[in-house]
């Protein structure tokens, strides 16, 4: 009985005791769950819900995991001084794609010491309020947020990490950030940040990891890196900054890991590093080094890495080779000279000597052999005179059995037969079968092509290098053709040899497959490279999805080639530009889905198929023009019909579709007036659908027009030759009978000069950015005319009129009826003038002198017209100036640019890039052609890549003066018909000044004449 009386009171005595404890458990206080729930709901994370009396996080519906790494998570800490309460210690949301924003409640949490928002899809700005945090950690790698870095994360001095890498945050680096005492990481690559890095980062004398990649900052390298001692990780690739590297960098001994690429700055020598001896990984990439490299870098034990790539290196590379992880080494595109030492042709080491001075190595020699545990890519890494075997190593009396006409590469997949929109049928030879690889070189000897490669996709923690081809698995609307690429993380090289020297149509397809085009952070990527032909960079940036228009879409690239030591090079490259971590660490570099290369001079066909697209030429600019025969075929296709007593267009022959009059009619309904869509000097122009459905612009010779058949044959001989996504596209011509017609391509929004200067009429409004987005593309096919197509073109007639908007306002440039060669050896021709009035530069207006630079002059007038609105031939301002230029050209003395801006932009114009528009502009319209940039550099200021230098305002008197001559002679003579009233700040819209008017002088020096006002 005493025994059972005894369980009893144990049992009631335990059942206290857990009461107890049950009634004092600790529980998140209510504000904490308050604002945590509106921190969530802030991000959009409505699938979860907080629940403070466990401090768990539970799911109430369904959450897509996008990645393995997925991770939605509270921290709690009930052990927190002497308070009986749990409070929220940690907040974890990564690869969730969340696409609300940040919530400034963050700041009620006073006990939160770590945020992970890493990977969403989360926008806005970084609010302030987290300032009065007391953080210690803060990820918010791979959103979209926006905006300027606050300032306040200076207060935050709890803080040891600060990761804000891969989203879209501009402006320049706070200064308060130095007061973060306790950093020990700083990572902010992969946005849009601009200015000098602040000297006040040097206080931050824990940091051991610092990454500023793919960034705009400006200044070079700061010395203050030196303040770092215990710097681990630096990371400073494509950042804006400019070189020297410091020689300060040799007091951080505590390197393992330094990644500089791609800096400019005069030449320097290779930095000291011989104190970093714990070094795993080093890259001092396009860094403009010289000199040789130092052999205590061989002697690096643990280094696993060496990327010296593309500088200036000479010399031998050392004998004593000491450092036995070495697996990597990137010497490409240097000068280095000597033998292939053995010690570096180490067990599973991948090593590129590309492009380099080294002595040509013998089938027999241990860096040719085959079947060994390691790779060597030597292609180019010698100079034999002999440039056939220049690119095929390790051969031996090299020679061209035959000579190829045509390169057709199916990158990254199988052999493809691919039907053309000619009907042809072309075989694309496929690389799939070429596996992965660092340091690789793979040549097709049957077919005279063959692939360079180099580089090692950094980060992904993947070791078996192998992951260079991607495809799309699955349903896919895109072409065979675009579902698979070649990848590179470095460089990737395409050559073709033996191969007949001549003019070369290159065109390069892509798509982007590895980014998406849902809400979701996979479609965050930026992929950025430049693009090279025959060692010429053609494209610096090129972007794949604002090329194509978004990912998953193809996009063809026209480019020209001269070929003539029977090789032609197609080299791609990573210059450090783009993101790198979506949709995964490690995805960056070039990717090219084909390549087709076929000739102008002949129709090329290879083992009895025809894989040529058809061949044209250019027809020669000038007075008398020059045209040449190519096919026969479509000239008597083109000239049915045709009188033989009309000589104008005898010879002609064409890579362009030829028409029959029927089915022009027939597309434009008769040439219906309903359809027309505008009228010029050249006649009158249509829209129309042809029987593939596509819709086209049809414009109609004028048939009483001698001048007109001029400027058809120069049209379709210049434009036919050119491809650029901002000119205007020709698809074909009609010749029959006394009919001329040429079918371009329809642009749905019209000219320019529509959008700008009768936007009532056409229905818009360009923005600020679209009106930027067209001065950069208007730049960008002027450049190419000037400087990139296979033959240099001066159009000789850019206005407002002559550029026309697509559906999506992109830019492209129209009417090359007057468009001369611009002849390299020449710095100008003389010849009779044809052009706009206002328009033109003096030099060429008054005395016949035409060079690129004209046309670098009337570009800068439409400059002037996007950002003011206004018509430089029809506006008056209200004092004496004579036209808008002239207005600017004044108040460039005063700096007041803001007066030219539309006033219909009103708040939303960006100031910054209005006035660099108009600096750029008065830089273009300088009255001596020799001030004036080229169009090339005209683009990187406007990209932000350079600087716009100082103007110099020029003497008033004389020549500027000159600038301004036709001009007041036209107005002199409106006035004297009675056409303009000085007391007005505009004329007479009944006054067209570019149409109907011409001034010659008593010599005949010159004569002014008007094209098309109607855009095609």
């Amino acid at each position: 009985m005493a025994a059972r009386k005894a369980v009893f009171i144990l049992l009631l005595t335990l059942c206290f005791v857990i009461l107890i404890i049950s009634s004092t458990e600790s529980v998140v206080p209510q504000q904490e769950v308050e604002s945590l729930e509106n921190i969530l709901a802030a991000m959009n994370a409505t699938s979860w819900r907080f629940d403070g009396d466990d401090c768990d996080l539970d799911t109430i519906s369904e959450v897509p995991k996008l990645s393995q790494e997925a991770n939605a998570s509270i921290g709690c800490d009930c052990n927190i001084g002497n308070d009986t309460d749990c409070h929220v210690v940690r907040i974890t949301f990564k690869f969730y794609s969340l696409d609300g924003v940040l919530s400034p409640e963050l700041a009620k949490l006073p006990y939160l010491r770590s945020l992970d928002l890493a990977y969403n899809y989360l926008s806005g700005t970084i609010p302030p309020e987290w300032g009065l945090t007391r953080l210690q950690d803060i990820s918010v790698l791979g959103n979209r947020l926006t905006g300027e870095i606050p300032p306040e994360l200076g207060n935050i001095t709890t803080l040891t990490k600060l990761d804000l890498e891969a989203n879209q945050l501009s402006g320049t680096v706070p200064s308060d950030l130095g007061r973060l005492i306790n950093l020990n990481s700083l990572i902010l690559s992969s946005n849009r940040l601009t200015g000098r890095l602040p000297t006040t980062l040097g206080q931050l004398g824990n940091l051991t990891n610092f990454r500023i990649n793919d960034n705009n900052f400006i200044g070079p390298i700061p010395d203050f890196i030196q303040n770092w001692r215990l710097l681990n990780r630096l990371e400073i690739v494509a950042s804006g900054l400019t070189g020297p590297i410091p020689s300060s960098i040799s007091l951080l001994e505590n390197l393992g890991d330094l990644r500089i690429s791609d800096i400019t700055g005069p030449a320097q020598g290779f930095p000291q590093l011989n104190n970093a001896s714990g070094l795993i990984r080093l890259i001092l990439r396009n860094c403009n080094i010289s000199g040789e490299i130092p052999d205590y870098i061989w002697r690096v034990r643990q280094l696993e890495l060496l990327d010296v790539s593309f500088n200036r290196l000479v010399g031998r590379i050392s004998n004593n080779i000491l450092g036995r992880s070495l697996r990597l080494v990137f010497l490409t595109g240097n000068m280095l000279s000597g033998d292939i030492p053995d010690t570096l042709l180490v067990n599973g080491a991948s090593i590129d000597l590309s492009y380099n001075n080294l002595t040509w190595q013998a089938p027999d020699q241990a860096a040719c052999q085959q079947n060994t545990n390691f790779y060597v890519n030597l292609f180019r890494s010698s100079s034999t005179g002999n440039p056939i075997q220049d690119v095929l190593p390790c051969t031996e009396n090299v020679m061209c059995p035959r000579y190829a006409c045509s390169l057709h590469v199916n990158c990254g997949g199988d052999d493809l037969t691919v039907r053309e929109n000619n009907g042809r049928s072309v075989l694309y030879e496929g690389d799939a079968n070429v596996d992965g690889g660092a340091a690789r070189w793979y040549v097709v000897a049957a077919r005279n092509w063959g692939l360079s490669s180099t580089g090692d996709f950094m980060d992904d923690n993947i070791y078996q290098n192998t992951r260079y081809i991607e495809s799309l698995q699955g349903n896919t609307i895109l072409p065979p053709l675009y579902t698979t690429a070649r990848l590179s993380p470095l460089t990737l090289t395409y050559f073709s040899y033996c191969l007949e020297n001549g003019d070369y149509a290159v065109n390069l397809h892509f798509a982007e497959l590895q980014f998406t085009n849902d809400s979701t952070y996979r479609s965050l990527g930026r992929r950025i490279f430049d693009i090279y032909i025959q060692g010429r960079m053609v494209r610096k940036d090129f972007n794949i999805e604002e090329e194509a228009g978004g990912f998953g879409r193809p996009a063809v690239v026209p480019f020209n080639a001269s070929v003539t030591d029977n090789i032609l090079e197609i080299r791609f490259y990573w210059a450090g530009k783009g993101t790198t971590r979506f949709p995964k660490r490690g995805v960056y570099g070039p990717l090219v889905s084909a390549i087709d290369v076929d000739p102008y001079f002949k129709t090329c066909s290879n083992g009895g198929k025809n894989t040529s697209k058809g061949v044209y030429i250019g027809v020669g600019l000038g007075v008398p023009f020059l045209v040449l025969l190519i096919l026969a075929l479509l000239w008597w296709k083109c000239l049915k019909g045709r009188k033989k007593t009309d000589k104008d267009f005898e010879g002609l022959e064409l890579k362009t579709l030829s028409f029959s009059l029927k089915q022009l009619k027939t597309a434009t309904n008769n040439f219906n007036a309903s359809n027309k869509v505008g009228e010029g000097g050249f006649g009158p122009v249509y829209k129309g659908t042809v029987t593939d459905g596509t819709v086209v612009a049809v414009k109609q010779l004028s048939t009483h027009s001698k001048q007109g058949n001029r400027e058809f044959l120069n049209e379709i001989g210049v434009i036919s030759c050119l491809q650029h996504p901002n000119l205007v596209k020709l698809h074909g011509c009609c010749i029959e009978g006394d009919q001329l017609l040429l079918v371009y391509e329809y642009l749905e929004n019209n000219s320019l000069a529509n959008a700008l200067f009768d936007s009532s009429k056409s229905g818009l409004m360009l923005d600020w950015p679209t009106r930027f987005r067209i001065c950069i593309g208007i730049a960008r096919g002027l450049a190419f005319l000037h400087e990139e197509s296979r033959i240099k073109i001066v159009h000789r007639d850019i206005k407002a009129t002559n550029v026309l908007l697509d559906k999506d306002l992109n830019p492209k440039i129209s009417d090359f009826g007057l468009a001369r060669l611009n002849e390299d050896e020449k710095t100008h021709v003389s010849t009779r003038v044809a052009g706009t009035i206002g328009y033109m530069a003096p030099e060429y207006a008054l005395w016949g002198y035409l060079s690129d630079k004209a046309d670098v002059y009337s570009y800068g007038v439409v400059l002037l017209e996007i950002v003011s609105g206004k018509s430089n031939t029809s506006y008056i301002p209200t004092n004496d100036c004579i036209c808008l230029l002239d207005w600017a050209c004044r108040l460039e003395t005063s700096k007041q640019y803001k007066e030219l801006f539309d006033e219909r932009l009103e708040s939303t114009i960006n100031n910054e890039e209005a006035e660099t528009v108009v600096k750029v502009a008065l830089l273009c319209t300088n009255g001596s052609p020799s001030m004036r940039p080229t169009m090339s550099e005209v683009v990187n200021m406007l990209d932000g890549k350079t600087c716009v230098p100082e103007i110099v305002p020029q003497p008033s008197g004389y020549s500027e003066d000159l600038r301004f001559k036709a001009m007041r002679d036209f107005r002199r003579e409106m006035k004297g018909q009675g056409s303009y009233n000085g007391g007005q700040t505009q004329i007479s819209h009944t006054i067209r000044t570019d149409t109907n008017y011409s001034l010659t002088s008593s010599s005949d020096v010159f004569e002014i004449q008007s094209v098309d006002t109607r855009s095609y």
